[in-house]
């Protein structure tokens, strides 16, 4: 049975996974996780590469002590829009900024002082944010130009790590989509938006198809390793391109979710929407591993309770996932709910007590309990998530009928069954390791041990299990859905 190695590197942990294929089941055994978080230094936000890069390596090892010494290849998947700056010799010139980076806002204000946010996504068809690459690059031109003066290359997170491996140069083309400087529809760099912000369009590597070679692991990562050559592969490098590839989607009247710490939600098109109502309602659009597009909308996801159960656990409070459907179930439905997605639930210092000022800013019932504020967050995401199905229906002009969910959110059952309600579709939730899945499938098709994304669904269908969620309690979810819209603060409603 052939392996190969799929690094899913996520913005709260990463993980090794080894997906094995028979020629017609595809098994996944998990051989290595490791936390990653933003390191917070003199008012700015880093990755540290290093230590990811050394945790990648040490999962390596332990693949092997396993005794999985042979391996057909390796591929890496990550978060977007974040990016590493090597120097003319080819040196890691700092840690890389995170796009939690606070500095990123007034480098986007300034930014859009000299293009509009109309102009960029005509030319993009991606959503302005601060997070994105291009405004990432503009806040360092403004605050720490010297950086950019010596740099000769941008990578983005995958094909950094990449390159750590193996020493090639590229950016593959469904992360390089993530960072609003890509040309719509086109696998090109608009360079145009980088000579009116000042930024040398000359730092960006060139952009390489998913599911091509890149190349061999380096001499000395073999030997250090004890390891034959690798081949190194450009997967989908965007975890969301990965596990959309993964989710077994047979029909087109389905939505994907990739839920995790953000929750990405869309469908898929030929060709990059950009009319005015997209770019109003907030959606994007990012590359698939088949060279097309996913008409998406980032959301907030897991972040909210990840971030109450940082508060809990520096009051002495443990949870774990059960403890936590034992609070929910507890707590009165429809207590009251905030919008996920404003600006002041990104990072902040408290994030249980800015939820609690949020349902007093706006005169709703303040949640106290753990239990409340579990029930008002995950209440809250799934109206969300019905907020933007039903706008998506209306761009595609198509009723959508069923939703599929992979990541690792989806061992939330209470989520998947809210999600369900909310949105009156049946929820097909699973594979839970899709990003990792739909990265094996990229290297099985680069080997040419599958055909295409279509046979690959397939075999996934036929490889792992999945948990369908029917909606239920119709009637008071639409009740409660027009209290949400009334009492949630966002301009787009």
């Amino acid at each position: 049975m052939k392996k190969v190695w799929a690094f899913d590197i996520g913005a709260s942990n990463g993980r090794l996974m080894l997906n094995s294929f028979d020629g017609e089941k595809m098994y996944v055994e998990e051989i290595y996780r490791f936390p990653n978080h933003p390191v917070h230094i003199t008012e700015n936000d880093y990755w540290d590469i290093l230590n990811i890069f050394s945790e990648m390596k040490k999962a390596i090892q332990v693949s092997i002590q396993k005794g999985h010494e042979k391996v057909e290849s390796m591929g890496i998947d990550t978060w977007g829009v974040d990016f590493g700056l090597l120097s003319k010799t080819g040196e890691l010139l700092a840690n890389p900024y995170s796009y939690r980076n606070p500095k990123n806002v007034k480098g986007m204000e300034e930014a859009l002082q000299h293009i509009t946010s109309d102009e960029l996504f005509a030319l993009t068809g991606v959503e302005t944010a601060p997070i994105n690459t291009i405004f990432q690059l503009y806040t360092i031109k403004q605050n720490n130009p010297e950086l950019l003066e010596r740099a000769e290359t941008l990578l983005l997170t995958p094909n950094l790590l990449a390159y750590l491996f193996c020493n090639v140069k590229s950016n593959e083309f469904t992360i390089s989509s993530t960072t609003q400087m890509l040309r719509a529809g086109k696998a090109e760099w608009e360079t145009d938006i980088l000579e009116k912000l000042g930024v040398s369009s000359d730092l960006l590597a060139p952009i390489k198809e998913p599911l091509t070679i890149a190349g061999d692991t380096l001499p000395s990562i073999n030997k250090e390793l004890q390891i034959d050559p690798v081949k190194v592969i450009h997967v989908a490098g965007h975890d969301t391109a990965s596990a959309v590839a993964a989710l077994p989607i047979q029909d087109n009247q389905s939505v994907f979710m990739s839920c995790g710490t953000w929750v990405l939600i869309g469908v898929p098109v030929d060709e990059p929407l950009t009319e005015d109502k997209a770019m109003k309602w907030g959606f994007t659009n990012e590359g698939t591993m088949e060279g097309k597009y996913r008409l998406q909308k980032n959301n907030m996801g897991m972040w909210l309770l990840q971030q109450c159960r940082v508060i809990w656990e520096r009051e002495g409070i443990q949870t774990d996932y059960e403890k936590e459907n034992y609070l929910f179930e507890e707590a009165a439905p429809f207590h009251s709910f905030i919008n996920p997605d404003d600006p002041r639930f990104f990072n902040p210092a408290n994030m249980i007590v800015e939820i609690q000022q949020y349902c007093q800013e706006t005169s709703q019932p303040i949640p106290e309990t753990q239990g409340e504020i579990i029930r008002c967050i995950l209440e809250s995401l799934a109206m969300k998530y019905n907020w933007v199905i039903n706008r998506l229906e209306k761009l595609t002009t198509k009723k959508l009928k069923r939703i599929h969910i992979g990541g690792g959110a989806i061992r939330n059952k209470n989520l998947c069954q809210l999600t369900a309600n909310a949105t009156n579709c049946e929820v097909v939730a699973g594979p839970v390791e899709a990003s990792s899945i739909g990265n094996a499938i990229g290297q099985w098709i680069a080997l040419g041990e599958m055909e295409d994304i279509q046979q690959a669904r397939e075999i996934v269908h036929h490889s792992f299990s999945v948990q369908h969620y029917q909606p239920t309690e119709r009637s008071s979810w639409q009740s409660a859905y027009e209290r949400f819209v009334q009492y949630v603060n966002a301009t787009s409603y």
